[in-house]
């Protein structure tokens, strides 16, 4: 319904080459670009998870969804912009399981008095989380309790948990993937439904990468364009960071986690959100770690300031109160979304 907006996509990169001072025009042009891409995105999640299940479809979504941001982060990372990295990654973190999530219950309660999804899924995630939030608290509370001295010993224990926390990754993949992956069944989907046609497993795929990289591509021509239009606004590093990077890198979960949720498909949505999020934490975060060492000027640590874990931990704790009960309606949307506009407010009058 969107895909004549795929016409900004060359117009972006025009501006880009040819206009590279025309912030503004490159930040809408390329945002516009993103917005049928990832529906397409989303698209071909839908059809992958009907081959695959609601589990490995949420995975594939969210692995190819955070692909942007991962390239965003490596670019930083080789500049040695380690504050923007920290801070684009927490925002990738609450921005998906507060707005990602908020806005899709949102959507799907407004058309679905009451919806319904797998608990022990939910909480699976949610534990997963508590364990990301626990390794970003322990470097930062070490950080403060020996302050300078720490710093001999901080790039060390930050390797230490970073493999921990891959390892825990990976089982957690075996876990719901492999050993018990019937208890991460969503509920059934009618695939007969009037009117619809199944993609082959090719061309889901296909279309899921390749809307991907051009994702990729127009986002990190977006995020370019915006830090310089957003401090003329007004805004500072953290806020740019924390939210506009984040809303901007999360565009195709957003789109995606949304459509399943009003389709009534709420264990897929979760997948999407609340798997990004824990990918993100225990996946993304820990390898930017290692990779530090090879492509960063100095290495980078998990030692993130005690704001950005404080707006973690808070994160987590209320959506482990909304998704522990396997129901969903507008409501609690509502309070997703209220929470992560708190954390923006906070963080958009900080200096």
């Amino acid at each position: 319904m969107l895909n004549f907006l795929l016409i900004f996509i060359p117009i972006a990169v025009g501006l880009e080459h040819f206009a590279p001072e025309k912030h503004s025009w490159i930040f809408v042009v390329s945002g516009l670009a993103i917005i049928p891409l990832a529906g397409l995105m989303g698209k071909a999640t839908e059809h992958l998870a009907e081959r695959t299940g609601e589990g490995i479809g949420g995975l594939l979504n969210a692995t190819f969804g955070n692909a942007a941001e991962l390239i965003i982060a490596l670019v930083a990372l080789r500049g040695g912009l380690y504050d923007v990295v920290k801070a684009s990654i927490v925002g990738s973190i609450i921005g998906n399981i507060l707005l990602v999530l908020g806005a899709s219950m949102l959507a799907g309660g407004l058309k679905i008095t009451d919806q319904r999804f797998n608990a022990l899924a939910a909480r699976s995630q949610a534990t997963m989380l508590t364990l990301a939030v626990i390794a970003l608290i322990v470097p930062a509370a070490y950080r403060a309790v020996l302050g300078e001295a720490a710093a001999a010993s901080l790039d060390k224990i930050s390797i230490a948990i970073a493999v921990v926390l891959l390892l825990a990754y990976a089982l957690d993949l075996v876990f719901s993937l492999i050993t018990h992956k019937r208890l991460f069944m969503g509920s059934s989907h009618d695939e007969n439904e009037p009117g619809h046609i199944q993609w082959s497993l090719g061309k889901s795929s296909g279309i899921l990468a390749g809307t991907t990289v051009l994702i990729a591509w127009m986002s990190e021509i977006l995020v370019g364009a915006i830090e310089p239009a957003a401090h003329e606004l007004g805004m500072n590093n953290l806020f740019v960071g924390v939210f506009v990077v984040a809303i901007l890198g999360n565009a195709a979960e957003h789109s995606a986690a949304v459509q399943m949720a009003m389709k009534n498909r709420m264990d897929l949505s979760l997948s999407i959100a609340i798997g990004s999020s824990v990918q993100v934490a225990l996946f993304v975060a820990p390898l930017l770690v290692l990779l530090s060492h090879c492509i960063g000027p100095h290495p980078m640590n998990l030692a993130f300031s005690p704001g950005l874990v404080l707006a973690v931990f808070l994160s987590i704790l209320i959506t482990g109160q909304i998704a522990g009960d396997g129901e969903s309606n507008w409501l609690k949307g509502v309070q997703l979304l209220a929470v992560y506009v708190i954390l923006g407010i906070v963080c958009f009058f900080s200096s």
